[in-house]
């Protein structure tokens, strides 16, 4: 009989005890639609729907730490908290002066010193690890998984630009969008981030990361039961060398069992999905920003954004002058008189001014001095282009050398890579620019994950597969790629796209070119990128020869803001089309671009204030645009909030205004 009790008892206390363990908690967004709900039993998964949708199945979540300390595993709640925040924060470098950041939060505090943060938006969903360890921790693994409760069609980024074919993490970070569903993740690789993930019922899902800060970047791939997405990092690099392109990336031949060594207190980055009820919403969206890092810059008036003149891309093609262009004292006065002129902020001096291994050391036919003095001469600073390996041989000491000469910024290539190594690299880059007042461009980089925030001295990032690429791929399909990564990979931030082709070309007329490059789709697509793709710093990327023979495009593009005070997202659908709105003072500047596919698009101004009257200057496409890609129809219209206008947008084609 005593034992009898005694087994009872013990049963009664294993069944308290699972009983308090095993725990379910919601949290809402702020306007009811959205609902998260977490489960805490032997492990830590959560549920996310938007009114009767699922959008993620239960997905678990863990941290693995050394010794095997995973944070996640038989967890055991100690307390939780809950709030909510309706703030704002003011943005001057970005596409609107100020953010909302309205969100309900819930925190779990868990035994064995770490908690889970959660937050819901009304546009999205996000959690992150925080850990409170007294000493400094060695992250294994963490386990990041996305589950589906259909085989829903997705848009993709794939790594396939491998800078090293024996290791995957090494990328340039651009691709193409491959639409496939859940299951037919492609083999044999991995897909980055921002991606798309379509429900069928017009609402669609954009999964990102932010905050990445002593970390790496999340890739993804099928899991098992091939019903959804688990998480792959690169993991810390221990043994590099020199190579891929002429010999300037870091290639890493050995890494270590571990993700990163860190501080024990810290909070870890972000998982977010930011859920749309239609496809235009996506394209004004301040998920990251909401959860980036404040501003680490408390004096941001010396940061400048503007458009750049640019060399690269046109190959130094300028002509009828009496002077062999190329790199050259020369050829780069002629680019700050083209700058000067048109009232552009920066030329940039890319590969070729410099020893490519020691940016310290000049080439000959560059009087980098005799520039910079010109260039104050004529109010137009000059960036200058350095791959990453170069500059992170003496970090500190190029850029004081540099500034103190005048120089403003740098345009830093070939990172390729987003191990905690490198991101470790990025932030301090851009702390010792910060030191030295210089404005920064990350190419040949990882997608932005709210830097831009911390650091606003970083004006534009690419990971994103831009104009230079039209230079030598037939067979990509630009139009279509420019009609999609508004809605996906703009979400994350900048994109050092690069527009301003003056030789346009129809899909059956475009021919790849190094030295008189063009671009797919007609001219008026090529105005309407200012507008839609954000760029702080917004490069031109023909020549000014070029841009010189087109003086009404010019004029037009260079009134084109590259931040603005207001964003409104007119109408588009993923891959189609898609019209932006952006205003600057009081002054609005409107695009619109399609694919390959023509199409008539109605304008609502019903954005102007009421009550006045607006003169809107409108490039569309010409009536032959389709042959001639360079055909567009300059008109000057009165309008106001009750007009609507029809456009026909040619094959590839594009619209642009300019509203006072």
């Amino acid at each position: 009989m005593k034992n009898a009790i005694t087994i009872f008892l013990l049963l009664f206390f294993l069944n308290l005890c699972f009983s308090q363990k095993k725990q379910d908690f919601i949290l809402k967004s702020p306007d009811r639609k959205t609902e998260v709900k977490i489960n805490v039993d032997d492990k830590i998964s959560w549920t996310i729907s938007h009114e009767k949708d699922l959008i993620l199945a239960p997905s678990e979540m863990s941290l693995t730490l050394d010794q095997n300390e995973v944070l996640g595993k038989n967890p055991v709640v100690l307390n939780s908290k809950n709030e909510s925040v309706n703030s704002s924060f003011e943005t001057p470098l970005y596409k609107k002066k100020s953010v909302k950041n309205n969100y309900n939060q819930l925190t779990i505090n868990f035994k064995n010193d770490f908690s889970i943060e959660y937050r819901v938006f009304d546009d999205g969903a996000a959690y992150r690890f925080i850990t409170k360890k007294k000493k400094d921790i060695t992250v294994k693994w963490e386990n990041v998984t996305l589950n589906f409760d259909h085989d829903y069609a997705t848009l993709m980024p794939y790594v396939r630009d491998l800078r090293n074919p024996k290791d995957q993490y090494i990328s340039s970070f651009e691709a193409h969008y491959e639409n496939k569903k859940i299951s037919e993740f492609a083999k044999d690789t991995l897909a980055f981030l921002p991606f798309l993930v379509d429900y069928k019922n017009h609402k669609k899902a954009v999964f990102l990361e932010a905050n990445l800060e002593d970390y790496p970047g999340l890739f993804v791939t099928n899991n098992k039961n091939k019903s959804g997405f688990e998480s792959r990092f690169s993991k810390y690099p221990t043994k590099e060398t020199n190579g891929g392109f002429n010999n300037i990336n870091r290639l890493i031949y050995e890494r270590a069992d571990y993700l990163v060594k860190t501080k024990g207190t810290r909070s870890f980055p972000w998982r977010a999905i930011v859920i749309a009820e239609n496809d235009a919403a996506l394209t004004n969206n301040d998920m990251v920003q909401k959860l980036a890092e404040p501003s680490k810059i408390k004096d941001i008036s010396w940061i400048k954004p503007g458009k750049v003149a640019w060399d690269w891309w046109n190959d130094w093609n300028i002509y009828n002058i009496d002077f062999k262009a190329g790199i050259n004292t020369q050829t780069y006065k002629y680019y700050i008189d083209f700058a000067s002129k048109n009232k552009i902020e920066y030329v940039v001096l890319d590969e070729g001014w410099s020893l490519e291994e020691d940016i310290m050391k000049h080439n000959p036919n560059v009087d980098l001095e005799a520039l910079i003095a010109y260039g104050k001469e004529k109010n137009v600073g000059l960036i200058l282009w350095s791959s990453w390996m170069a500059l992170t041989k003496n970090t500190d000491g190029i850029l004081k050398n540099y500034a103190d000469l005048g120089i403003k910024g740098f345009k830093v290539d070939f990172l390729d890579r987003d191990d905690a190594k490198m991101v470790n690299s990025v932030y301090d880059i851009a702390q010792k620019a910060t030191n030295h007042k210089l404005i920064l461009d990350f190419h040949g980089m990882y997608k932005p994950t709210g830097i831009q925030r911390t650091y606003p001295n970083i004006l534009n990032f690419e990971g994103v597969k831009g104009l230079e690429n039209n230079k030598w791929t037939p067979n990509d399909d630009v139009p279509l790629y420019d009609c999609t990564i508004p809605f996906i990979r703009m979400l994350a931030g900048p994109m050092d796209y690069t527009p301003g082709a003056m030789r346009n070309a129809a899909k059956s007329e475009f021919k790849p070119s190094h030295s008189t490059p063009m671009s797919q789709g007609t001219r008026c697509h090529q105005l309407a990128l200012y507008t839609i793709f954000e760029a702080p710093l917004q490069m031109m990327a023909d020549s000014p020869t070029a841009f010189m023979k087109e003086q009404e495009s010019t004029d037009f593009i260079a009134k084109v803001p590259t931040t603005f005070d207001e964003t409104v997202s007119l109408n588009g659908e993923v891959g189609k089309f898609v019209s932006i709105a952006r205003k600057k003072d009081n002054i609005w500047y409107l695009g619109a671009i399609t694919n390959w596919d023509s199409r008539e698009i109605t304008i609502d101004f019903s954005f102007l204030e009421k009550g006045k009257k607006f003169q809107a200057e409108i490039f569309s496409d010409g009536l032959n645009a389709d042959k001639a890609a360079t055909d567009y129809k300059k008109e000057i219209v009165t309008v106001d909030s009750t007009t609507k206008l029809t456009y026909r947008l040619a094959s590839g084609g594009g619209l642009a205004m300019i509203i006072k």
